[in-house]
């Protein structure tokens, strides 16, 4: 997975985490969770607020 696979992670981090509020993730939290995903394999530092924001958007619409 790469940081523009937005609703492949989003999906992930809803299997990852069930009993989260999507909507109360702060950025930090976020990122740090989509790194520890099993095969998410991109540059930590290619990631940023946009990229943050549509992840917890699609992540929200999942749950």
């Amino acid at each position: 997975m790469k940081w523009t696979d937005i609703y492949e992670i989003a999906t992930a981090l809803a299997e990852a985490h069930p009993d989260v509020d999507p909507s109360r993730v702060r950025f930090t939290d976020l990122h740090n969770w989509v790194l520890e995903l099993p095969g998410f394999d991109d540059d930590p530092k290619r990631s940023g607020e946009k990229i943050l924001e549509a992840i917890q958007m699609a992540w929200i619409q999942e749950a």
